[in-house]
């Protein structure tokens, strides 16, 4: 019988990181060298769903994967687990937090299953901190590695989920406009960069607090901002070339014109 895929896929990393006969860069690396790659990897996966190429999509997965792959290998050189233990362990968790798929007879099906999910990582929080002696705030499990407007967002969350939020949407509006007054006042009075730096960052987070309440994800509709930025600011690129100049040289009226012309095109 052939070898499953994943299988093969974990040989082949073995051998990569065999310390004579493997691949010097793969044998170089450590779980600290390898993060910044697994991040990336995520944000192409998101990329190749942004753009709807299922081929591409395939590949950024298993590129994905070997991250995973990676990482187990590691650990299984240093006898702390491996693969099997990763897919066992993630296995086990999904059926513990779907009681409503795995385990009907006891689950009730009256309760909120936001509710039921986010009591469920509570407890295994509050189990694993236990586990390693260390007092469990509520803002500790937030991973710090994640981008700044998705750690703002869940930060808000877990706050809001112990009752610390606003109950609509009208003060959390008024915030972000005192956050604004505050920002323009700083800049009015030529205060510092890290005092401006300051504001910034709470306008920012206001945003994200909005965000939040109009139920957007805040790193969605700033990777569309993104987007269509790109689709106007190529409009005005092709615009000004045809008429025989560069962006570098065009002056900002004929830039601003174009930059409209493109919106009214709905780019």
């Amino acid at each position: 019988m052939a070898a499953r895929k994943i299988d093969r896929l974990i040989e082949i990393m073995a051998q990569l990181r065999h310390p004579t006969d493997g691949c010097p860069w793969d044998t170089a690396q450590n779980f600290r060298s390898i993060a910044p790659h697994t991040i990336e990897e995520a944000y192409e996966v998101a990329d190749a769903i942004e753009h709807g190429d299922r081929d591409d999509l395939r590949e950024e997965l298993g590129d994905l994967l070997l991250q995973v792959v990676f990482h187990a290998r590691m650990a299984e050189e240093e006898k702390s687990f491996d693969f099997e233990d990763v897919a066992g362990t993630i296995a086990d968790k999904l059926v513990r937090r779907h009681p409503h798929v795995f385990d009907t007879k006891n689950h009730d099906p009256n309760s909120d299953l936001y509710d039921n999910w986010e009591e469920h990582k509570a407890r295994e929080r509050a189990q694993k901190y236990k586990a390693r002696g260390v007092a469990l705030n509520i803002l500790d499990a937030v991973p710090i590695a994640l981008p700044a407007l998705t750690r703002a967002e869940k930060l808000q969350k877990r706050a809001a989920h112990v009752g610390f939020d606003w109950p609509s949407l009208k003060p959390v509006i008024a915030k972000l406009e005192e956050e604004l007054a505050e920002l323009k006042s700083e800049i009015n009075n030529k205060s510092t960069p890290d005092r401006i730096a300051d504001e910034m960052g709470d306008l920012l987070f206001s945003c994200v607090n909005l965000a939040r309440h109009l139920k957007i994800d805040p790193e969605d509709s700033l990777r569309s901002a993104n987007a269509k930025f790109v689709r106007r600011f190529r409009y005005v690129e092709k615009t000004i070339q045809r008429n025989g100049e560069t962006v570098e040289h065009a002056d900002l009226d004929a830039l601003e014109k174009s930059w409209q012309q493109a919106k009214d095109h709905g780019l």
